[in-house]
């Protein structure tokens, strides 16, 4: 059993905060493992970031299992979070039940899902058989569409109605914690002391138990990121000109140097074996 645990994430609630990145690799979950986060979550952002989709919606089972099961072999601290991917549990509860299971046998701790209160007896079930859950509300990127595109959420009562009953419902069914995205920082603040159990914002302001950010967006693999996002590195211009630089070595021989390659130190013995070799390819034609 890794050293990080669900309980052990629920008793950081108000005494430590909880440092969560995602992973979609082997040598990210090393890293980042390494790095001391408390949580490595394979989101289904890697849709986005790792295949280029617009939007999170055609990831599938297959590889958030691929991607669960590279990622849990690099782990030994952190939790290791897995994403259950749209349609994955919401059509039918056994199937979600099913899928669960497939990411925990994958090398998973726990699983995430996006809502809370129409999911609530799912939640529940899962908790019963030993696998610990943690929700997801605010913007739930998986609905989309239902908002009119990824916007700041809690800005109408009835929004904040709907993350409260949420978050309030996942407590109650046993989760270990709530992720709280693209949320306005006083209703975070709100939901945070309202519930016992951590809240982990994502541009959902300080006032709350955790932080997550991906893994490309915080290094800047890429040029664009979401608003809220804090770029602690620019690794994608320095991947860059690393492989420019290599590039123009190539182009102008300096690559590869003396010291990336080897040769015969007898000239004569390398020509008696490639007159032989050759005699020997002639006579065979």
């Amino acid at each position: 059993m890794r050293e990080i645990t669900a309980r052990r994430i629920i008793e950081m609630k108000g005494k430590e905060k909880i440092a969560m990145i995602t992973a979609y690799d082997y040598p990210s979950a090393l890293i980042a493992d390494r790095a001391g986060m408390d949580i490595i979550f394979i989101g289904d952002s890697l849709g986005m970031v790792v295949y280029g989709e617009g939007n999170t919606l055609n990831v599938s089972m297959e590889q958030m299992v691929f991607h669960t099961r590279a990622v849990s072999k690099a782990v030994k601290r952190a939790l290791v979070l897995a994403d259950m991917p749209f349609a994955s549990y919401e059509i039918d509860t056994d199937e979600g039940l099913r899928n669960a299971v497939r990411l925990i046998q994958a090398g998973a701790d726990a699983v995430k899902i996006e809502g809370g209160y129409d999911h609530r007896k799912l939640v529940r079930k899962l908790v019963r058989m030993g696998i610990p859950v943690m929700g997801h509300t605010g913007l739930t990127p998986q609905r989309y569409l239902r908002f009119g595109g990824y916007r700041l959420m809690g800005e109408t009562e009835e929004e904040i109605e709907e993350i409260l009953r949420d978050a309030k419902a996942l407590e109650r069914a046993g989760a270990f914690a709530v992720v709280l995205e693209f949320t306005l920082a006083d209703v975070a603040k709100l939901v945070t002391e309202e519930i016992s159990i951590p809240t982990i914002g994502i541009g959902a302001g300080p006032w709350v138990d955790g932080q997550v950010l991906v893994w490309h967006d915080l290094l800047g693999i890429y040029e664009e990121t979401p608003p809220f996002v804090k770029k602690y590195a620019d690794i994608g211009g320095m991947m860059r000109l690393a492989i420019e630089n290599y590039r123009d070595e190539v182009k102008g021989g300096a690559f590869p140097g003396r010291e990336h390659y080897w040769e015969f130190l007898d000239k004569d013995d390398f020509r008696k074996k490639a007159a032989r070799a050759l005699e020997k390819l002639r006579e065979e034609d």
